[in-house]
């Protein structure tokens, strides 16, 4: 039996705050956001707050938002379905060689990541001819892909076919790591690109347009929501489904090209893989069964972690990351955190903190040290020990681990 860890916010009429934040911070931003969000007419019993908590775009990030009969797009956000994937080798700590940057080299070689703007330049962060294994699996996707166009022809645009199997920017990132037993894995986080992008801006502002269409009043305008047996509803149903399938083909098809380079790596043995990878949205909406009714879920930076069900929760790039297995915490919606949560803003993190310090907090591991990432260095984030120690209710430790590779965009 659970103890209970969470602590509740004052929602000022709204339906309660249940927040597993004991020992990390909340920004007051954060929490009016969450006031926002649980004074919905469409809001469930209760609104689940995970201790990496912050700010977002109009929903806040490591939130868990019940709604019936309804969906609130801003609150899946523009990476539908990101999420994270590992697996562990057959590879051990002795096995790789003394200087990882010509691993890291391949990675980056067999992975498109970052992204290049500008009229007349072909985005570095994508494929220019997509791989076999890419239009396979857009093969299998493309009827899907046309049914949503077909109905909502602004979204089009992009080669989405292009971006199956490839990385993107930001906190989106490839690691190699190492366990508590010396065991290596792979892990990386990504998600639905460009074309899950398309497809949240366009419907958070359909949201925001039938919420004056029917005059509702709301605390804020990206708080627009869609009920269930309007049209509008079904299409988003069906294009976020869509998304969130895209991105979990994304990252099989990176895990695959990573693997693969490591297997023609000349200086690692031949090796396998150990056990299925872990793969878990946590960026998302899902029908799901809580207290006897059907809501759908939305996990804004948030793992599903019912009993048993083994999810990811990473670090910074410069800490610990930890596979976990959920203790079906009921008062959560069977859910825990997605990683360490943003202390800062990236703007105020590049103003914070110098080369130097990023280069001391990423000492042993192979990464970007330039001021490119410094928004991504670790002291940007919350610290994971603390975070993992808020949610002792929600998830059991697996495998800690400790990355020696970091690819970012």
């Amino acid at each position: 039996m659970t103890t209970k860890r969470y602590l509740e916010i004052d929602s000022w009429g709204g339906v309660p705050i249940k927040a597993w934040i004991d020992g990390v911070s909340l920004e007051d931003e954060a929490a009016q956001q969450l006031r926002n969000v649980a004074s919905l007419p469409v809001v469930g019993d209760w609104i689940a707050v995970m201790p990496d908590v912050h700010l977002g775009y109009g929903a806040t990030v490591g939130s868990v938002i019940p709604t019936v009969k309804a969906v609130i797009p801003s609150a899946v956000g523009v990476d539908i379905g990101c999420g994270m994937i590992a697996t562990r080798t057959t590879l051990r700590a002795e096995d790789l060689p003394d200087d990882l940057a010509a691993i890291r080299s391949d990675i980056e070689r067999a992975v498109p990541h970052g992204a290049s703007f500008g009229r007349g330049k072909r985005d570095r962060g994508s494929f220019g001819s997509a791989p076999k294994a890419s239009l396979a699996a857009w093969s299998r996707m493309e009827a899907g892909w046309k049914r949503i166009v077909a109905r909502h022809e602004k979204i089009k645009g992009g080669t989405p076919s292009h971006q199956l199997g490839t990385l993107g920017g930001g906190n989106h990132f490839i690691e190699i790591c190492l366990d508590e037993e010396g065991s290596v894995w792979v892990m990386l986080h990504s998600g639905s690109r460009g074309i899950g992008n398309r497809i949240g801006q366009y419907f958070i502002a359909l949201a925001r347009d039938e919420m004056l269409r029917l005059n509702r009043r709301l605390p804020d305008r990206d708080l627009g929501y869609l009920e269930e047996g309007t049209e509008h509803f079904e299409d988003y149903v069906f294009a976020v489904e869509w998304a969130q399938d895209y991105a979990r083909t994304n990252r099989d098809l990176m895990m695959a090209a990573v693997l693969g380079a490591l297997h023609r790596h000349p200086a690692l043995p031949p090796f396998q893989t150990r056990e299925e990878a872990v793969n878990c949205h946590h960026n998302y909406v899902a029908r799901e069964v809580h207290f006897g009714r059907e809501l759908f879920v939305t996990r804004k930076g948030a793992v599903r972690a019912g009993e048993g069900e083994l999810g990811i929760i990473p670090g910074s790039m410069g800490a610990k990351s930890f596979i976990v297995r959920g203790k079906g915490n009921a008062e959560s919606f069977h859910s825990c955190s997605h990683g360490a949560g943003r202390l800062m803003s990236r703007t105020k993190a590049k103003k914070a903190f110098t080369l130097e310090q990023h280069a001391e907090a990423t000492a042993g591991v192979e990464c970007r040290k330039d001021q490119g990432v410094l928004d991504e260095t670790p002291a940007a984030y919350k610290p994971i020990d603390a975070v993992m120690a808020a949610q002792s209710d929600l998830v059991d430790i697996v495998h800690t681990l400790k990355q020696v590779v970091c690819v970012k965009g």
